[in-house]
């Protein structure tokens, strides 16, 4: 017993870790985006691939931190909320699970794609600007259908699961498990045409979102308490 409950403790530590990773790669996005690169202003394929082959490097080290490594972590928080909430209702954490290894797979396809893409637009670019643009108009439409541009289906029912999974178990806080839910609804709604602005506000909230289930998961004591009546149970 005692080497199940320090297998337990490192993964949910792992996921903790994960998950406070996932907000900090958040927050160094932003301002990278906002205030550094104007790549998300550029109008037209032709200001995009300019501003790619400005910002070249940097932009391959954010979408390598902000999608691919992201959806790794993602990977492993979500096995390990998997393991934490899986007692006391394991097929809605088998489905939670699977959406989100789906939506991080997805994720570190849609950076590895962008990054590849890029690598040929810019290298492409300074004998053929235009043959560049044309060749982007291809590659940044599927980076985007991968990362759920328009709607954050995945991510918004990964956390709505995993929140009403929570509640149910009581892994968490209620007051936690109930601001999932929200944060889950706000991602599905943003899957509405007319609603879609909302995806910003997924993303902002989230990021609150992970800090809280991070520094949950990494208290030891919290996991300890909650298996210590099981094990009285099943005496």
């Amino acid at each position: 017993m005692r080497t199940i409950g320090r297998s337990i403790t490192g993964q949910q530590t792992a996921g903790g870790l994960a998950a406070l990773y996932l907000a900090a790669a958040y927050l160094l996005a932003m301002p990278f985006f906002l205030l550094l690169v104007d790549y998300q202003s550029a109008v037209g394929p032709a200001a995009k691939v300019a501003s790619l082959a400005s910002n070249h490097g940097a932009m391959q080290v954010m979408y390598l931190i902000t999608y691919v490594v992201f959806g790794i972590a993602l990977a492993i928080l979500a096995l390990a909320l998997y393991e934490r909430l899986k007692p006391a209702a394991p097929a809605l954490m088998q489905t939670a699970t699977a959406v989100g290894l789906i939506w991080a797979v997805l994720l570190i396809a849609s950076g590895l794609v962008f990054n590849a893409g890029m690598g040929a637009v810019v290298t492409l670019y300074p004998s053929n600007p235009a043959q560049a643009a044309s060749m982007w108009q291809a590659i940044e439409p599927v980076s985007d259908g991968l990362s759920c541009v328009d709607g954050e289906i995945l991510g918004g029912l990964w956390v709505l699961l995993v929140s009403i999974a929570g509640l149910r178990v009581g892994g968490f806080s209620r007051a936690f498990g109930w601001f999932g839910v929200m944060v889950g609804a706000i991602g599905l709604a943003s899957m509405i045409p007319p609603l879609t602005d909302l995806g910003i506000l997924f993303g902002l909230v989230q990021i609150g979102w992970f800090v809280w289930l991070g520094l949950s998961m990494l208290r030891p004591t919290e996991r300890s308490e909650q298996l210590l009546p099981i094990k009285e149970n099943f005496a």
